[in-house]
């Protein structure tokens, strides 16, 4: 059953590194596929804490920083869409 969900949780994994290197088009889809990253990295990390019977207050730590990284995430994203009318990443120049 471990073994099961540990495979899951790596091909989660994989699929997000490849949608975020392939889809570079939007910043709304580079965001969600960052996210789907970080969501495996937690279940990772609780399947990990949870085999040696450790303490879970690392995932607090570790939702608190995905959270944040969200939020600056998102805050990007609407600045961008103010400033720019989309988020495609051809429109603006980083220069």
């Amino acid at each position: 059953m471990m073994m099961n969900m540990l495979i899951i949780v790596l091909f989660m994994y994989i699929i997000g590194n490849l949608i975020f290197v392939s889809k570079q088009k939007h910043l709304l889809i580079v965001l969600l596929s960052l996210e789907f990253i970080v969501l495996s990295m937690f279940m990772i990390l609780l399947l990990y804490l949870n085999n040696i019977e450790n303490n879970m207050y690392m995932l607090m730590v570790f939702l608190v920083f995905s959270v944040c990284e969200g939020a600056l995430g998102l805050s990007i994203l609407v600045s961008m869409i103010r400033t720019h009318g989309n988020d495609y990443f051809q429109s603006f120049n980083l220069l």
